[in-house]
């Protein structure tokens, strides 16, 4: 999910229907690990594949997910999120209790999954002497004084490198890449034998 970079715009429906903690799971899971299938979902998050096979209809209903054009049966269907970036309404900007309530519900659910991201990658055992990839990461947080104009062209200045970023490295899918998050928190994500194909 994104702030700055034009693309969809959840809608209240969207919002609404996005609204349940699993659900928000399950979408989230979709842009860390790529496409799924019920089944694969449900053993991930500990639920019935029934139980996951009706969020993912619920989702896909509001256009959040679809299914994977010519990969599949009909007992055993993949789906995806859909390429491009996602816009995730804030609380203030509601224009009704219903979906006031319906954009804290998913804000909190996104934020509490990205905090357990990174305690899970804290906690991840690491039995190499020397493991590249967590060379690599960075998990960094400082305090610091500046005025609102300088504060403007710095988040400008983040921005446009976590942009040129994406971009350098877009599609790139092979057996010596990783998944992973940037928060000002880089590091990777757990591997997984479906690799997402779109940065998201």
């Amino acid at each position: 999910m994104t702030n700055h970079e034009a693309g969809r715009t959840l809608d209240a429906g969207a919002l609404k229907a996005l609204a349940h903690p699993l659900r928000v799971r399950i979408y989230d899971l979709l842009s860390e690990r790529g496409a799924q299938t019920a089944s694969t979902l449900a053993s991930l998050i500990g639920e019935t594949s029934g139980s996951t096979s009706y969020h993912l209809r619920a989702l896909a209903a509001h256009d959040l997910i679809r299914e994977v054009p010519g990969k599949g049966t009909g007992r055993e269907r993949w789906w995806e999120r859909p390429k491009g970036r996602v816009n995730l309404p804030a609380p203030s900007d509601a224009t009704s209790a219903a979906e006031r309530a319906a954009s804290q519900i998913v804000n909190a659910e996104f934020f509490a999954r990205r905090h357990e991201t990174l305690l899970e990658y804290l906690n991840r055992p690491n039995d190499a002497a020397s493991d590249p990839w967590r060379d690599a990461s960075l998990i960094v947080s400082t305090n610091f004084d500046i005025t609102i104009e300088q504060m403007t062209a710095l988040r400008q200045e983040v921005l446009d490198v976590v942009d040129a970023a994406v971009e350098r490295y877009r599609g790139q899918k092979s057996a010596s890449t990783r998944r992973v998050t940037l928060r000002l928190d880089l590091f990777d994500l757990p591997t997984t034998a479906n690799t997402p194909e779109e940065d998201s």
